[in-house]
């Protein structure tokens, strides 16, 4: 990866740091957030017949674990567009 000057690389460090932070975010928010603090209260609402609560902790996560790499894949192809550092 070649960065046509300092300033590029930096601005495209930033993004990018930026943007796994919001993302691991999501997730730390996800799964300890609806798995371990609201599952009492989420544990009232039924999914697929399961306590809410306890689906969260036990496959919730991990789908939106998944859809966040995803997401990232997605995201971070445009920022080595936009920063012209993608792969031909």
């Amino acid at each position: 990866m070649s960065f046509e000057s300092n300033e590029k690389a930096e601005g495209y460090w930033r993004e990018n740091l930026r943007l796994v932070l919001g993302l691991l975010a999501i997730w730390a928010a996800v799964s300890f957030g609806c798995g371990i603090l609201l599952v009492d209260v989420l544990n009232e609402i039924h999914f697929m017949g399961f306590k809410l609560g306890f689906w969260f902790a036990q496959q919730g996560a991990m789908y939106v674990f998944v859809a966040l790499i995803f997401v990232y894949v997605a995201k971070a192809n445009a920022l080595d567009k936009k920063y012209d550092v993608h792969e031909d």
